[in-house]
């Protein structure tokens, strides 16, 4: 017993930085594949591409949590699957069409923040000094972002979109932790992003591209959905067993860098000097609403 303790120690000492190091990786390359494929695909056709493949993914953790599901959790799984998949996956891919692949990931990061602000407003649990200074520090870092001019012209639409987007994620993050409490999270990502591809397959079918995909853009759909989508949801509810829920939300400090350092290298986009700041910014931001009282 006691070496099998000893064991699970030293795995947990080097395999999960490691998983934690991964999966800010494929995260990061989540918003590389929705720069590439967006602009031929439109928002709606990635997204359902996307949603139908992770959710085919994770479907053997729905089927063997189904008994845990009941009629009223259905309904709420539906709505969530429009507010934490739907939604801000449409936002992130119409934001790609705009701007570079960094404005989308480093607006991502204030999921965090904006978790701590809609348990405050609709909640009533405290705030706190610190989260208070985050959420300012961060709303500042999207201003900087957001008048970004050198970056191009969609930068603030595309700004807007991310930071609506991880408004949606923040929202969801609560109403999961209220509503569905009693079933596995892996349950709940396989279930609500099935939910949300069926609410966007009409949108997705009435504007289907017409023309011709590329092996490229049919190549970055296909990661999206089934690398960045399915396969890191397994990693990531995979480390939230094994070192819990806040120190796996690490990773979203890791998944803006590999963002950037993955649009330089495959797209040679470039990072300005102003989205250097406003992702300082708001990842001091969510270190700081992170920050625990005495």
């Amino acid at each position: 017993m006691e070496a099998t303790k000893n064991m699970e120690k030293v795995v947990a000492a080097w395999v999960s930085p490691l998983e934690l190091a991964v999966l800010g990786a494929i995260w990061g390359a989540s918003f590389l594949f929705m720069r590439i494929a967006a602009v031929d695909f439109g928002p709606f056709a990635l997204v359902e591409v996307r949603l139908a493949l992770g959710a085919a993914i994770l479907t053997p953790f729905l089927w063997r949590e189904r008994a845990s599901f009941t009629r009223r959790s259905v309904v709420r799984l539906a709505g969530i699957g429009l507010i934490n998949s739907a939604i801000p996956f449409v936002l992130f891919a119409w934001g790609a069409e705009r701007a570079p692949a960094g404005i989308g990931a480093i607006t991502n990061a204030m999921t965090v923040m904006f978790a701590a602000l809609v348990a405050f407003l609709l909640y009533r649990e405290p705030i706190g000094r610190w989260r208070l200074v985050g959420l300012i520090v961060g709303f500042i870092g999207v201003i900087v972002l957001a008048t970004d001019r050198t970056s191009g012209d969609g930068v603030l639409s595309a700004a807007l979109a991310g930071t609506s987007a991880a408004a949606c994620y923040g929202l969801a993050i609560n109403l999961v932790r209220r509503y569905l409490t009693g079933v596995s999270a892996s349950a709940v990502a396989a279930a609500t992003l099935l939910s949300a591809s069926l609410l966007i397959l009409p949108f997705a079918i009435a504007t289907w591209p017409s023309h011709p995909l590329t092996g490229r853009v049919w190549l970055s759909a296909i990661l999206l959905g089934i690398l960045c989508t399915g396969v890191a949801f397994v990693v990531y509810y995979r480390l939230i067993n094994r070192i819990g829920g806040p120190r796996a939300a690490t990773v979203t400090y890791l998944v803006p860098l590999f963002s950037v350092l993955w649009a330089w290298v495959f797209l040679g986009e470039t990072l300005t000097a102003r989205m250097a700041i406003a992702g300082g910014l708001i990842l001091g931001g969510v270190a700081l609403s992170q920050r625990q009282r005495r």
